[in-house]
């Protein structure tokens, strides 16, 4: 195969897996608002419905109440609230949304970085019935607000080093001489976004530098940490045999491996239990 072709399909397939990677780490993350509908006969007899669109936030900014809205085709409805502060001797607190012109809206206080609230939406239709939107309690965690200027350059460089990991790996399958080239890109991106400019997206959001090991057990640290080490381990190695094929395909195996680890999972939360005492 011509070389050039094959390194335009490489290039191809790492785009694909990079995107189909971004793309199962967002839909899966706990960051990702619980969406559904939910469709009610509430009379049989004319076939008479109601129809709720909603969407029930995971994540928010503090200083800014979440908002909760359900869209409401067909015949109205009445809704309740109910939430606590997660990790806290709370009695959940109730209060009923306001309807108006097909949407019922409600909003959860703003919590300090890092804290959370678990939540619940019971629909009552006219009827007679109801209904809980989920059969469990969502929760919602609150972050401080990260600076674009600090947010989008990690994120580009993150995904950059996601895409150079799989070209690497790539490269090395077809034992391609650029294989050592794109390693070095990967690992100096994955330094600049997960461990340069990841510790200050974490200090805004969560007032912490950094939550993983060994001071705590934050997935997105720990899995940022193991990246790096496998790279590290891959180019010592081809620094001293000159040939780290199956290294460096191991690395970038790792890196796939948790980056599809959901965002965000084990991230900082408050212990309300240990800030009442």
């Amino acid at each position: 195969m011509d070389t050039r072709l094959q390194a335009a399909l490489l290039w191809i397939v790492a785009v694909v897996i990079t995107l189909a990677s971004v793309f199962y780490q967002r839909a899966t993350g706990p960051t990702y608002p619980v969406e559904d509908s939910l469709t009610h006969n509430v009379n049989r007899d004319t076939g008479e419905e109601t129809k709720i669109d909603y969407s029930l936030l995971t994540s928010e900014d503090t200083g800014v109440d979440a908002q909760i809205v359900l869209v409401v085709e067909g015949a109205p409805i009445q809704a309740q609230l109910k939430w606590k502060r997660f990790k806290s001797h709370d009695d959940w607190t109730y209060s009923e949304f306001e309807y108006s012109e097909g949407s019922a809206i409600n909003s959860l206080p703003s919590q300090p970085p890092a804290g959370k609230i678990i939540y619940a939406v019971e629909v009552r239709f006219v009827d007679g019935s109801r209904q809980w939107l989920t059969p469990e309690p969502v929760t919602i965690r609150f972050k401080g607000s990260v600076p674009a200027f600090v947010l989008v350059p990690h994120i580009l460089f993150m995904f950059i080093s996601m895409l150079l990991s799989t070209r690497t790996g790539l490269a090395a399958l077809v034992r391609s001489e650029a294989t050592i080239r794109y390693a070095w890109i990967t690992f100096i991106t994955l330094l600049l976004g997960g461990m340069l400019l990841g510790p200050i997206v974490q200090k805004y959001a969560f007032d912490a530098y950094w939550t993983g090991w060994p001071f705590g057990h934050d997935l997105t640290d720990n899995k940022t940490l193991a990246a790096v080490i496998a790279w590290i381990l891959a180019l010592w190695r081809f620094s001293r045999t000159g040939n780290a094929r199956g290294w460096f395909l191991a690395a970038a195996i790792v890196q796939l491996a948790v980056y599809l680890i959901p965002h965000s999972v084990l991230g900082s939360e408050l212990d309300y239990t240990q800030m009442e005492q």
